[in-house]
């Protein structure tokens, strides 16, 4: 490479920085290709923020799992978020995770129904919800048939690179 392309490849890396800092993201990942066989990958990403934004998902989870036991009483509650805390429902094999960092959105436009609700049942790659990045709305589908078991993030709320959207069994 030349030194005018080393040149050009750090200004790139410096926009992409920017780019982190003015959007509030943790990493950003972006291959450029200049020709055949030649190319540049680059990884920008944030140490800092990242122990707040991976605390924020799990802070909006606890709601998710609450309104389902109270719904069968109040008595049952407590024991049920007992047994919901020691669970990951990462490692759940019908969770759904998040492919990207974004926005998540249960809902195709503000004011209308949901995608799905818990207890609906879906067909493989039915849309399950939205998750905004850099201004693309990119439809989460169902990665099998199944019934929704739990929602585990609220509408409007930001994720990560696989946090567990939902659980479908």
């Amino acid at each position: 490479m030349t030194k005018t392309s080393h040149e050009a490849d750090v200004a790139f890396i410096q926009a992409l920085a920017e780019l982190l800092r003015e959007h509030d993201l943790t990493e950003l990942q972006v291959k450029r290709e200049y020709g055949e066989d030649d190319s540049l990958d680059v990884r920008v990403s944030r140490s800092q923020p990242a122990p707040v934004v991976a605390q924020a998902p799990t802070t909006m989870q606890i709601p998710a799992y609450a309104p389902a036991p109270a719904a069968g009483g109040g008595a049952p509650a407590p024991g049920a978020n007992a047994e919901a805390g020691v669970e990951d429902p990462a490692q759940h094999p019908g969770a759904v995770t998040s492919p990207m960092v974004g926005t998540a959105y249960l809902q195709p436009e503000p004011g209308s129904d949901a995608f799905v609700k818990v207890g609906d049942s879906v067909t493989e790659g039915q849309t399950l919800l939205i998750v905004e990045a850099m201004k693309t709305m990119n439809h989460i589908p169902a990665p099998r048939a199944g019934t929704v078991k739990r929602i585990l993030v609220e509408d409007a709320s930001p994720v990560e690179y696989g946090t567990p959207l939902m659980i479908l069994e």
